[in-house]
């Protein structure tokens, strides 16, 4: 059993991370609300807000020293690259196209003038313009970087939309960036310190290909295709997904901070096996049963992935 505060998490069900933002969705839900322009809460890789003929997504994310980065591997460039890189993955996930982040920034002692800056001039080589946010000391450095995109009103890509016999699709090659942290040598570790957001795929499922649900893999394959599955009420059968060079099954099924896409199309889909040079690999079929149980070969995959409250 794993507490937090007052609260009790049973293990073997759900991963303790995502019992309580289960937990925090019904708090919310219990709550009485004005009229809002709100079309998505909790539960996705970004919320989304209705205006007009656009729908607004918001996503945010945290970098904490020693939880995504080290201050000793990583640059400062690095940091900040990943920082924003994280928010722009869900706008991906989303299909949609980023508008503009704020950033807060509490700065730990260590951090000098010459790392703010290598950290900004990391965050801004995305191309985003940052609209604002706020500045504070701590003992540590934390990042909460929020980004905000847009998509035609009602054609978010979410992960309640698959259906009974809709393919499931990996992008890419899964496991590099847990080699890289292991190794922290070769391209295995530039994958990890500078994940690519996958926004022009991202709008290809939306525009193009129609995918019926997608999200990010930013917590490994295992825990985040339970999450797309129980968001759209059923169970999936995977095989293995296609390995980064040298990585283990493991390290391609649990591991973290991959970034790649994670999406489904109908059975008719032609789905082309790569975009712009990046693999497109079918791995499975959704069907009825469990809500997100997950099968690999036949036996139930447990979700291993990133679980900050393990």
């Amino acid at each position: 059993m794993v507490k937090y505060g007052k609260l009790d998490f049973v293990s073997g069900r759900d991963p303790a991370e995502l019992q309580l933002i289960e937990w925090v969705r019904r708090q919310a839900a219990r709550r009485p609300r004005p009229r809002s322009r709100l079309a998505l809460g909790i539960g996705d890789d970004c919320a989304i807000v209705r205006a007009g003929a656009l729908d607004w997504l918001y996503t945010t994310d945290m970098l904490i020293e020693n939880v995504h980065f080290l201050p000793k591997t990583h640059t400062a460039r690095d940091a900040g690259w990943k920082a924003l890189a994280r928010g722009l993955s869900d706008i991906a996930a989303m299909g949609g196209e980023p508008q503009f982040c704020l950033l807060s920034l509490a700065l730990a002692p260590w951090a000098d003038r010459r790392w703010i800056a290598g950290f900004y001039r990391g965050l801004l080589a995305h191309g985003v313009t940052l609209a604002g946010g706020d500045l504070a000391r701590a003992d540590r450095v934390m990042a909460d970087i929020v980004v905000a995109g847009t998509v035609p009103r009602g054609k978010a890509l979410r992960r309640d939309g698959a259906r009974a016999g809709d393919a499931i699709y990996v992008s890419g090659q899964l496991g590099g960036s847990a080699l890289g942290l292991a190794t922290r040598r070769g391209p295995a570790w530039s994958r990890h310190k500078r994940p690519q957001p996958r926004l022009a795929l991202g709008h290809f499922l939306r525009t193009r290909l129609r995918s019926t649900a997608a999200m990010d893999l930013s917590d490994g394959l295992s825990i985040d295709l339970r999450r797309l599955a129980k968001a759209s009420g059923l169970r999936a059968e995977i095989t293995l997904p296609p390995l980064y060079p040298g990585a283990s099954p493991e390290q391609a099924l649990h591991g973290g901070e991959d970034y790649e896409l994670l999406f489904t199309a109908a059975p008719r889909t032609r789905v082309p096996q790569k975009f712009e040079g990046l693999p497109l690999t079918r791995i499975g079929t959704m069907r009825n049963g469990a809500a997100g149980l997950v099968t690999l070969d036949g036996k139930p995959l447990p979700p291993l992935g990133y679980d900050h409250f393990r």
